[in-house]
């Protein structure tokens, strides 16, 4: 996505021109077309027609059709993991035996359930999901909220808090998924989703991983949107993960994704956001704060594919603790994911959490 509230700024500066008064296009705007500017599904152009699938990327799936508590169908994606993944070569090899059958292998490996952000698909963030499958040998579901992709409905955040339950649900209930660990893993407002999410369901959580998020829309509006700053009051989508953190339990381990020059979310949100998790997790740990803090190492090629030439080596990370907060310096609102330690700090946290990481060959 090109950024939170896409062509909002620039909309609101075109009507000012016409309008009677700031005042009353801004309560136009933010309170009656905020849905719209919130979860912009259909940018960019042809993002509920054209949804990539994992095939495309050489991986396994099935077409994973969920219908939510309010009868809206979504059309998500499913990947299990197998024994053998012949597309890939370069798959981690994962402990197995001659005997065990694709699914017994994949009840033993994780199950990640991954929450995107406002624009595009769920087929925009198979590279994502690549890794996670491919590099960690994980079971991966991609979410597709309704309004987005191929899904039906149309997305709020009480829709959206549906949607997030009703996948967490589908592997609860599943015949061999129900058995494995569950990682909650959201991206800007798929974070909110996810904090969300686990904050309902921390029984089922075994971990929670989210980038880039904020506090709340509402405290997001202001340096999103400045123009529209003083009608922050009226965004009834609120996303107050602020209030959510203290919900989730001390032993909940949670990993903070922060890209240092993201221009969409300020930074201020994830370091409030860690302040929370810090109160909530006694001894919580930040890399950036600690003195014990081991140097990063060399690049390790079998997690690190995005962006090889990426270069944040001012990036610390925590070798200890459940909870953490990893400072990407040059990572911005999109491509954090692609920072060279980004999926580095991923692995180290999962395995802090005592779940398979990878077996190297």
């Amino acid at each position: 996505m090109a950024g939170f509230f896409p062509t909002l700024e620039s909309f609101a500066k075109g009507t000012v021109a016409t309008a009677a008064g700031i005042s009353t296009v801004g309560v136009g705007l933010l309170f009656f077309g905020q849905n719209y500017l919130i979860y912009p599904s259909a940018f960019p152009p042809g993002s509920r027609i054209d949804v990539p699938v994992p095939t495309d990327y050489g991986l396994p799936y099935q077409d994973l059709v969920l219908v939510t508590a309010d009868n809206v169908t979504l059309r998500c994606y499913m990947l299990t993991q197998r024994k053998e993944i012949k597309s890939h070569g370069n798959a981690i090899e994962a402990e197995t035996t001659d005997d065990e059958t694709d699914e017994e292998f994949a009840s033993k490996r994780p199950t990640v359930i991954m929450f995107h952000g406002n624009g595009g698909n769920i087929g925009h963030r198979i590279p994502i999901a690549k890794i996670f499958y491919v590099k960690m040998r994980y079971n991966v579901l991609m979410l597709s909220y309704r309004g987005y992709g191929l899904s039906e409905g149309n997305p709020s955040e009480k829709g959206l808090r549906l949607d997030a339950q009703c996948a967490l649900d589908h592997v609860l209930a599943h015949s061999y998924l129900s058995r494995t660990p569950i990682i909650l893993y959201g991206q800007s407002i798929g974070g909110a989703v996810a904090i969300d999410l686990a904050s309902r369901n921390h029984h089922a959580i075994r971990a929670l991983i989210v980038e880039n998020t904020f506090l709340s829309l509402p405290k997001l509006v202001p340096s999103a949107l400045p123009v529209l700053g003083p009608f922050a009051f009226l965004c009834h989508q609120k996303w107050d993960s602020a209030s959510k953190i203290p919900l989730l339990p001390a032993e909940l381990p949670m990993l903070l994704l922060s890209g240092r020059n993201d221009q969409v979310v300020p930074r201020e949100h994830m370091e409030e956001l860690w302040q929370l998790v810090q109160k909530r997790v006694p001894g919580g740990q930040r890399a950036d704060e600690r003195t014990d803090v081991a140097k990063p190492d060399a690049k390790d090629e079998s997690t690190d594919e995005a962006q090889p030439d990426a270069k944040d080596e001012g990036t610390n990370r925590t070798q200890l603790g459940n909870s953490r907060f990893h400072d990407l310096p040059f990572g911005t609102h999109n491509d954090t994911c692609a920072q060279h330690t980004y999926w580095r700090a991923v692995a180290d946290f999962l395995e802090g959490c005592g779940l398979p990481r990878y077996h190297k060959t």
